[in-house]
C-alpha cells in the first residue's frame, strides 16, 4: 500500500513555498550566470545518457528541499513496492510490473502467488520465433507470397508506444518488411493504407487486451472484410492475422488460431506495454535481437532508478524538477523538443504516458487535491518547431520549461546537417535563458544599419525577456538500447511525480466516460433515431446530422 500523505500539508511543502518566493526575486539568468560551476555540477551521466540541467530553474537549496519532500512522501518505499509487484494500482487491484518484462533476473517474482517470470520468458520466446517466421519467409500468405506489410491495429498504448519506437528506430529496421500503425476509427486512417497494399502480402496484428476495444475491433473487422473481398479464402485468417490479447474465445471467434495469440497480463498497463507482446510489431520490424536490445536499455535504467541515491538518480531528479515547476513556479505545461526527426512521435507518446498517468484531481485518500498535478505535455521536433511555436515560447505570456533531446551521433549522416541541427539546439537553449535586453537589442539593430528613430520604434518588439528554463538530454546515438533507456527514464519520472502528488498513476478512469456515452449515440446514428438521447444538445446535434440542415445528409448504414 502506498502512503496517503497529502504533500501540501507537510512542512517540506511549506519550506519549498518559501524557497519559491525567494527564488523568483532574482531573474533566473542572473542566478545561472552568477554560478559558472553549474555547467559541470548540474550535469548527470547515466550509462551514456547525459542530462544537462544547468539552465533549470533550480539551485542547491531547492534540490535539498525537494529531496526532503521525497523522503517525507516515502518515495523509497514506493519504489520497492513498484518493483516487487505490490498491487499499487489500488483502484483496480493490480500490480504494476512492466519493469519485469525487461528484467533478466531469474529470482521468482510472485503476483497473487504465481511466479510471472516463466510466463514472460515463454511469450518473449514465442515472439522471437514468430518474428523469424515472418522475416525468413516461412510464414506466407494464402497465395504463397512472402509477408511484406505488417499492419498493427490498436489504439492508445497499443499503438503510441510501438509506433513511436518504430519511427525512432527506422535506421535499424529490417528490410524484409515495412510496419504500419493504424489507430483512429476514422476510415481515413485505414482505407488509404489498404489501397496501396497487396492483400496476400499483409499481416495484421490486432492489439487489444480484451479484444473488445471499440475502435480497434472496428478497424480489425474492416481489415478482415477487405481481405475477404480481395480473395482471401474463408478459414485462412490465421495466415494473415495475429492477436495481442488475453481473450482466447473472442480471438478464436475472429478466426485467429490460438498459436497466433500472444498474451500479456493485467499488471501491464496499456501505456507501459510496448515491452510486452504489444511490442510484436517492433520484434518483427526491427528484428527480435534489436527488440531485446530495447528491453536491455530499459532494464539498465531500471537498475539505476532502483539503486542510485536521489542526488544522482536521473528519473528522480527529473520528477522532482517537474514537480517544482508545476507546484511552486506554476508552469502550466512542458514542451518536449527532440532535435531528432526520428523522435517525431515522442512528444505524442509522452502526452499519453504522463497525462493519462498523473492527470488526476483526486488523491489516494479519495479526497480532492488542493494542488495541480500533470502539466500539459506537448511538442514537435526541432528545427520544425522553431518555425512554428517558438515565437510564443520566446515572447509569449507563459513561461514554459523545455526538455531538449538530441543524439550526439546522427542516425543518418548527410553533409553538415547534424552540426547545423545541434547548433540550433544549443542556440535556442542559450536564447531562451539569456534573452535580449533593450540595450542589446538596440545595439543589434544599429549593427543592422537601422536609423535611430526606426530602432526606437521597433525596440519593444525586439526585446526577449529570457529566463526560460530548459534541460538537454543527450543520447550517444538513437539506438534500440538508448531508446530503451530514454523511455524508461520518463516512465520512472512519471512514477516519482505520482508518488509525490499522492495519486494513483496507473488507472485511467477518465478515459471511460466518453466511451460509455458514445455507445447510445452510435446506436442512434445507425438507427437514425435520436429520440432516446437525453442530453438536449447532443440530441439537437443528431437531429441536424440526420436532417436536411446539413448540405449532405448523414448516412453511414
Amino acid at each position: 500500500m502506498l502512503s496517503r500523505i497529502n504533500p501540501s500539508q507537510t512542512p517540506e511543502w511549506s519550506h519549498l513555498r518559501g524557497l519559491a518566493n525567494e527564488f523568483e526575486r532574482l531573474p533566473l539568468k542572473e542566478r545561472v550566470h552568477a554560478d559558472p560551476s553549474r555547467a559541470d555540477r548540474y550535469r548527470l551521466e547515466v550509462g551514456g545518457l547525459v542530462w544537462d540541467y544547468s539552465r533549470s530553474a533550480s539551485d542547491d537549496a531547492i534540490w535539498k528541499g525537494l529531496e526532503a519532500l521525497a523522503e517525507r512522501m516515502e518515495l523509497s518505499v514506493a519504489i520497492e513496492a513498484y518493483f516487487k509487484g505490490a498491487p499499487i494500482n489500488e483502484t483496480e487491484g493490480r500490480a504494476v510490473l512492466h519493469t519485469a518484462l525487461r528484467s533478466s533476473e531469474t529470482a521468482p517474482l510472485l503476483v497473487q502467488g504465481r511466479d510471472v517470470r516463466p510466463d514472460i520468458a515463454e511469450v518473449l520466446g514465442r515472439m522471437g520465433r514468430f518474428s523469424e517466421e515472418v522475416l525468413s519467409g516461412t510464414l506466407r500468405g494464402w497465395t504463397g507470397k512472402r509477408i511484406q506489410s505488417v499492419i498493427n491495429i490498436g489504439i492508445g498504448g497499443s499503438d503510441l508506444g510501438p509506433a513511436m519506437a518504430y519511427e525512432a528506430l527506422r535506421a535499424h529496421r529490417r528490410p524484409e518488411v515495412e510496419v504500419y500503425y493504424v489507430s483512429n476509427v476514422d476510415g481515413s486512417h485505414l482505407a488509404p493504407l489498404l489501397e496501396k497494399r497487396s492483400a496476400d502480402e499483409c499481416l495484421f496484428i490486432i492489439a487489444s487486451k480484451t479484444f473488445t476495444t471499440q475502435e480497434t475491433m472496428a478497424n480489425a473487422e474492416a481489415a478482415k472484410r477487405w481481405m475477404l473481398e480481395q480473395g482471401m479464402p474463408e478459414g485462412q485468417a490465421e495466415r494473415h492475422f495475429c492477436a495481442l490479447s488475453t481473450n482466447a474465445p473472442a480471438v478464436a471467434a475472429f478466426g485467429i488460431h490460438p498459436d497466433r495469440m500472444f498474451p500479456f497480463w493485467d499488471w501491464v498497463g496499456g501505456r507501459y506495454s510496448m515491452w510486452s507482446a504489444i511490442g510484436l510489431s517492433l520484434s518483427i520490424g526491427l528484428g527480435h535481437d534489436r527488440f531485446l536490445q530495447l528491453l536491455k536499455g530499459a532494464e539498465a535504467m531500471d537498475h539505476h532508478f532502483r539503486q542510485a541515491p536521489w542526488s544522482e538518480n536521473l528519473p528522480v531528479k527529473m520528477g522532482l524538477l517537474g514537480l517544482w515547476y508545476r507546484n511552486f513556479l506554476s508552469f502550466p505545461s512542458l514542451a518536449i523538443l527532440p532535435y531528432d526527426q526520428n523522435l517525431h512521435r515522442f512528444a505524442a507518446y509522452l502526452q499519453q504516458t504522463d497525462m493519462e498517468s498523473n492527470g488526476k484531481s483526486v488523491g489516494r485518500d479519495g479526497h480532492r487535491l488542493d494542488y495541480p498535478t500533470a502539466p500539459l505535455v506537448w511538442g514537435e521536433p526541432g528545427t520544425n518547431g522553431q518555425h512554428a511555436f517558438y515565437q510564443s515560447l520566446h515572447q509569449g505570456f507563459d513561461r514554459i520549461p523545455m526538455d531538449f533531446l538530441a543524439s550526439v551521433r546522427p542516425s543518418y549522416a548527410l553533409g553538415q546537417q547534424h552540426s547545423m541541427l545541434l547548433a540550433n539546439l544549443l542556440a535556442q537553449a542559450e536564447a531562451f535563458m539569456n534573452g535580449l535586453n533593450p540595450e542589446e537589442a538596440r545595439k543589434s539593430m544599429q549593427a543592422e544599419g537601422l536609423d535611430p528613430s526606426e530602432t526606437e520604434r521597433l525596440l519593444p518588439y525586439r526585446v526577449f525577456q529570457g529566463n526560460r528554463p530548459s534541460t538537454i538530454l543527450w543520447l550517444p546515438e538513437l539506438s534500440p538500447y538508448y531508446l530503451g533507456m530514454l523511455v524508461a527514464s520518463y516512465e520512472h519520472k512519471i512514477f516519482v511525480q505520482g508518488v509525490l502528488w499522492n495519486v494513483f498513476s496507473f488507472d485511467q478512469w477518465g478515459v471511460e466516460l466518453g466511451k460509455k456515452l458514445a455507445k447510445p449515440i452510435f446506436k442512434a446514428l445507425l438507427e437514425q433515431n435520436p429520440s432516446g438521447i437525453s442530453d438536449p444538445f447532443t440530441r439537437r446535434n443528431l437531429e441536424q446530422l440526420l436532417s436536411a440542415e446539413f448540405p449532405q445528409r448523414f448516412d453511414d448504414r
